[in-house]
């Protein structure tokens, strides 16, 4: 794959994620979530402060076929901040958006989500 279309499809990758964390933000605009440009070091989403209130996630992008997943959750963790969780959106051709996040975080995630619910 030549190095434009593989930018490409990581761009397109991260506008997704920012477009689907700004379908379900509550009173945020197209600025606060926005992605960041190919190339650039640091997060692969960019958060507003306001944005980083309701999203307290630093997230790294990857669209490959073949993932190393130990060198992205180790990329995440260098580009996250102290306050902030490691997460990991990734895809491949032809497949939904996963994400990655470390199992305490998670748990505490699905602790809110069953307070939340009249889970019986």
């Amino acid at each position: 794959m030549r190095t434009a279309s593989a930018k490409q499809k990581g761009r397109r990758l991260q506008q997704d994620v920012s477009k689907a964390l700004l379908n379900i933000s509550n009173g945020l605009e197209s600025d606060d979530i926005r992605s960041a440009s190919m190339g650039a070091p640091g997060e692969d989403i960019l958060l507003s402060p306001a944005a980083r209130k309701q999203f307290p996630f630093s997230i790294e992008c990857k669209n490959v076929e073949k993932l190393s997943i130990w060198s992205a959750i180790e990329q995440a963790r260098t580009n996250c901040r102290a306050e902030h969780t490691p997460l990991i959106a990734f895809c491949k051709n032809h497949e939904d958006i996963q994400v990655s996040l470390p199992m305490n975080k998670f748990l505490e995630i699905y602790e809110v989500y069953l307070r939340n619910k009249d889970v019986k």
